[in-house]
């Protein structure tokens, strides 16, 4: 029978996995905007899109080095939540 406990648990292992699968990318784009914030300042260069592409590429070599782990982390989820649906439809 699904009661407030099995939403709430539902709740927190997805927003669990969420920020465990989006911290590389979050992190990675922080110390990049840091290092380019840092190298604007030291320069005097105030352009605002400077750090757009250097985030992307970033971002994107995040994705592609850690994209199998994320993947395996959100179906890993996904397959807990579908094996134990039965429990929850008593």
């Amino acid at each position: 029978m699904m009661d407030i406990d099995n939403v709430t648990t539902i709740v927190r292992t997805g927003l669990y996995t969420i920020i465990k699968c989006s911290a590389p990318m979050l992190l990675v784009s922080l110390v990049i905007g840091l290092a380019v914030s840092i190298f604007q300042t030291v320069t005097s260069i105030q352009e605002q899109t400077l750090t757009f592409v250097p985030k992307v590429l970033g971002i994107f070599a995040a994705i592609m080095l850690l994209g199998h782990w994320i993947l395996n982390e959100v179906v890993a989820y996904t397959q807990e939540l579908w094996n134990s649906f039965s429990l929850f439809i008593r």
